[in-house]
């Protein structure tokens, strides 16, 4: 019997009309930022699983999704979907105005 397909423990899928609301206050978002000299900018979801293992305790090292990347390393997804929060923070003060 063929697996029914299914999403990870903790994401979920958006449908048309919940995009349409979604985009629009990220449209919305965005405009307002560029209004006030803020430019995109848009960071990794993954990271090496080393630099997040401990970094969440026991329990939260068993929420990160594990993916076997091409030279057979695992790299980890973060919960937050953060990426490098504290090397982008130091970025932002050295480029100006990110959004």
């Amino acid at each position: 019997m063929a697996q029914k397909p299914s999403i990870p423990k903790g994401t979920r899928d958006f449908g048309p009309a919940e995009m349409a609301g979604r985009d629009y206050i990220f449209n919305t978002i965005r405009s307002v930022f560029r209004h006030y000299g803020y430019a995109p900018i848009e960071t990794p979801s993954m990271e090496n699983l080393s630099t997040l293992l401990g970094k969440y305790g026991e329990e939260g090292d068993k929420l990160l999704f594990k993916v076997l990347n091409s030279g057979d390393s695992f790299a980890g997804i973060e919960p937050e979907m953060l990426g490098n929060s504290n090397s982008l923070s130091l970025k932002v003060c050295e480029k100006g105005l990110r959004y």
